[in-house]
């Protein structure tokens, strides 16, 4: 995958259900504002809290909103391998017919060896009957899958393992990716605030947060390699992650009218004062 990609955020309604009405508001913000594909029950997704029926009906429901306009990225990881190839299986129907590729996490908390990652990689690809983008986080995960080990689970299933969504905050990890891989593995960025700098390094996209309210300023830092619209979108980028995500980009969403600044705990929104220096910031165009 390559170009901008959003990492969709799941609106929940006052009484903490998923909200259709806002969910299908921000798919139609996304393909008017020039986003490449959508990534959905990822990370910033809150999928941790979502029930695996919520989690169908998601999928059905964005299936449907989306109509083919642009392609589809589904977030499938955890901590248990068997867990994930069972996940698969049980969607490799929807996958076949409606994604073009899942984004997998690395284990979380348990903290896999180098060769438990190869492995767990290696167990995804041959389940998956779509392309598989590994997906490495380790300030969440608490583990950082190495690009020796990222080359070595491309080598070993060049059909399955499309790319890399390398959210490491490391320009000298990512470049280090860029330069091993091969072939039309795609070495896509996790960090919105390093998009610039990462492109400038050879990257081949960015999977982003901020693109959930500024699609257009964050491609426009994607494709045109746009040193300006990275520092002037960077206080606003800063201002989503003080208190996690996806507390921060819910803040902005709600400023601009999209949802409701509802999460599900154990995540809680902005604290007042965080809020009201995004609303300050957003009203000077900061």
């Amino acid at each position: 995958m390559k170009g901008l990609g959003t990492a969709l955020v799941t609106p929940f309604t006052k009484e903490g259900k998923v909200d259709y009405e806002s969910l299908g508001q921000l798919i139609e913000h996304q393909v008017a504002g020039g986003t490449d594909y959508l990534v959905i029950l990822g990370t910033t997704s809150e999928i941790p809290t979502l029930t695996h029926k919520e989690q169908d009906i998601i999928i059905e429901y964005v299936v449907q909103k989306v109509a083919g306009r642009i392609p589809l990225v589904l977030g499938i990881g955890g901590n248990s391998t068997a867990a994930v190839v069972e996940r698969i299986e049980e969607l490799k129907e929807q996958l076949v017919a409606h994604f073009a590729a899942i984004l997998s996490v690395t284990p979380y908390y348990n903290r896999p060896q180098q060769e438990g990652l190869y492995q767990h990689f290696c167990a995804v690809a041959e389940a998956s009957p779509v392309p598989v983008i590994l997906y490495n986080v380790p300030k969440r995960t608490g583990v950082n899958l190495l690009p020796e080990t990222t080359r070595r689970i491309y080598n070993a299933h060049p059909d399955k393992i499309m790319g890399i969504k390398e959210a490491c905050n490391s320009v000298e990890q990512f470049t280090k990716t860029v330069n091993i891989a091969h072939g039309d593995f795609a070495v896509i960025s996790g960090d919105d605030d390093l998009a610039y700098e990462m492109m400038k390094a050879g990257g081949d996209g960015l999977i982003s947060v901020a693109s959930n309210a500024w699609p257009k300023e964050m491609k426009q830092i994607v494709l045109e390699k746009d040193a300006m619209m990275q520092s002037k979108m960077g206080h606003r980028i800063h201002l989503l992650f003080v208190e996690g995500n996806p507390s921060g980009i819910k803040t902005v969403l709600t400023e601009m009218g999209m949802i409701k600044n509802i999460l599900r705990l154990p995540l809680v929104p902005n604290t007042e004062n965080t809020q009201m220096v995004i609303r300050r910031a957003l009203a000077q165009g900061l």
